[in-house]
C-alpha cells in the first residue's frame, strides 16, 4: 500500500486525487494532506482518510482544526513551512504536488530532495525551477510523473521510445472559452464568462489561463525540462474536443497520440499507479459518440501570450520566471475585477518589456526574480488601470 501525501488537497486536482483512492482503497492510503482555507472541506477529508498531519495556510484555520480534532491522533501545522514539512516528510511514498503557482514550489522542491515520486500537477515549479528541480531529483533519485493531461500524454508516448527517433511533440489545447468568439466581442468579456470552460473543470487560475491560452505557453516551458526537448520541437494546436491530449512525431513520418477522456483523473491514476496501470476509473472513451476531432492553429491575434512563451523558451535564465510571476499578478488582478479580460495581456507584455534575463542557480534567486517582477506588474496596474 502507497502512502500518499497531497499539496493542495482541497483544490480540483487534490480532490479528484482522493476520487482515485476511494476507487483503489487497498492500494493507497492518504498519510498527509496540505489545504488552503477550505477548512469545511479539509474537515470531511480528515474524517474520510485519516492522515497523520495536515495543513493549512493560515495559523486561526490551523488552531481551529487542531482544537476540532483534539482528540485524534493528528498533527496540525500551517503555512508554507507546513506545507514544506508534508512535502519532505520521509514516510510519503508519493507526493501530489497540486498547489497553484509558485507558492507550490518549495513544497515540491522539498519532495524532490527527499527523492519521492512526484505526481506533479503544480506546472508553475517546473516552469520557473525546472534546472533545479532535475538537478534535485539526479542527486535524490526521485521520480517525477507529470499530471497536467498533456504531459502524462507525451509521457506516455514516449515510453520505450528512442529520444532520436522524435521530430516534434505536439501539446493540444481547447481554446478556452472564447475560441469562437468575435475579437471585438473579448473587450467585455467578464469574469464569470471567462470561468465558463467548455470542457474542464478546473480551479480559477488555470481556467483564466486557458481563456488566454498561457496556461498552454506554461505547458510548453514545462514540457521543456520534463522531455529536454528544445523550443522548435515543441508545437501547440488548439483541438476544440480535448480527447487527443498530445501528439509525437517520429522521424520516420508516424505520429503517436494519447487519447481519453477528458477528466483529470485519467492522468492523476497513471501518476499514481506508474509503471504499472491500474484498472479504469471512469467508463472508456467512446470514439464514435465523440464523433469528429478538429484540429486548428494557434491564432496569433487571439492568443498573444502565446509568443511571449516562445519568447521565454528562447531566451533561458530567468525569462519564465519573470513571465510566470506577470502572469500570476495580472491574473489575480482579472479575478479582482481590477482590470479588464483584454488587460491581462496588456499587463504581462508591458512588464517584461525591456526584461533584462539574468543567470539563476539558485532557489533564492528565482524567488528574487519573482519578487521583483511581482512588484513591477502590480505597479502598472496601478499606474494605469
Amino acid at each position: 500500500m502507497k502512502k500518499v501525501a497531497i499539496l493542495g488537497s482541497t483544490g480540483t486536482i487534490g480532490r479528484s486525487t482522493l476520487e482515485v483512492i476511494r476507487h483503489r482503497p487497498r492500494h493507497f492510503r492518504v498519510t498527509a494532506l496540505a489545504a488552503g482555507s477550505n477548512i469545511c472541506l479539509l474537515k470531511e477529508q480528515i474524517l474520510e482518510f485519516h492522515p497523520e498531519i495536515v495543513s493549512l495556510e493560515r495559523k486561526e484555520d490551523a488552531d481551529f482544526i487542531r482544537n476540532k480534532f483534539k482528540k485524534y491522533s493528528l498533527r496540525v501545522t500551517h503555512g508554507l513551512d507546513g506545507a514544506v514539512e508534508i512535502g519532505g516528510n520521509p514516510g510519503n511514498d508519493i507526493v501530489v504536488s497540486a498547489i497553484t503557482g509558485i507558492k507550490g514550489l518549495k513544497p515540491t522542491l522539498a519532495a524532490v530532495r527527499a527523492g519521492k515520486s512526484v505526481a506533479l500537477a503544480n506546472k508553475e515549479s517546473m516552469v520557473v525551477a525546472g534546472a533545479l528541480l532535475r538537478a534535485e531529483a539526479r542527486k535524490s533519485g526521485a521520480t517525477i510523473i507529470p499530471v497536467d493531461s498533456e504531459h502524462s500524454g507525451v509521457f506516455q508516448c514516449l515510453a520505450g521510445e528512442d529520444r532520436r527517433n522524435v521530430k516534434k511533440v505536439t501539446l493540444t489545447a481547447s481554446g478556452g472559452p472564447f475560441f469562437r468568439t468575435e475579437l471585438s466581442e473579448l473587450q467585455e468579456k467578464t469574469v464569470e464568462e471567462t470561468l465558463a470552460h467548455p470542457r474542464w473543470k478546473m480551479g480559477k487560475k488555470v481556467t483564466v489561463d486557458s481563456a488566454t491560452l498561457m496556461n498552454k505557453g506554461l505547458e510548453l516551458i514545462e514540457a521543456r525540462w520534463l522531455f529536454d526537448f528544445e523550443p522548435a520541437e515543441l508545437n501547440v494546436l488548439i483541438h476544440p474536443q480535448s480527447v487527443v491530449h498530445a501528439l509525437v512525431e517520429m522521424r520516420d513520418g508516424s505520429v503517436l497520440a494519447q487519447l481519453s477522456p477528458t477528466d483529470m483523473k485519467i492522468p492523476i491514476q497513471f501518476a499514481l499507479t506508474y509503471p504499472e496501470r491500474g484498472d479504469a476509473v471512469l467508463p472508456p472513451l467512446d470514439l464514435v459518440r465523440t464523433g469528429v476531432l478538429e484540429f486548428y492553429p494557434v491564432e496569433a491575434k487571439r492568443y498573444p501570450l502565446l509568443r511571449l512563451a516562445y519568447w521565454a523558451l528562447q531566451e533561458g535564465g530567468s525569462a519564465a520566471i519573470a513571465l510566470n510571476a506577470a502572469n500570476e499578478v495580472a491574473v489575480a488582478a482579472f479575478l479582482a475585477r481590477r482590470i479588464g479580460f483584454l488587460a491581462i495581456s496588456e499587463v504581462i507584455h508591458r512588464a517584461v518589456d525591456g526584461y533584462q534575463k539574468r543567470a539563476v542557480r539558485s532557489l533564492d534567486g528565482i524567488l528574487d526574480v519573482d519578487r521583483l517582477m511581482r512588484e513591477r506588474t502590480s505597479q502598472i496596474i496601478q499606474q494605469r488601470y
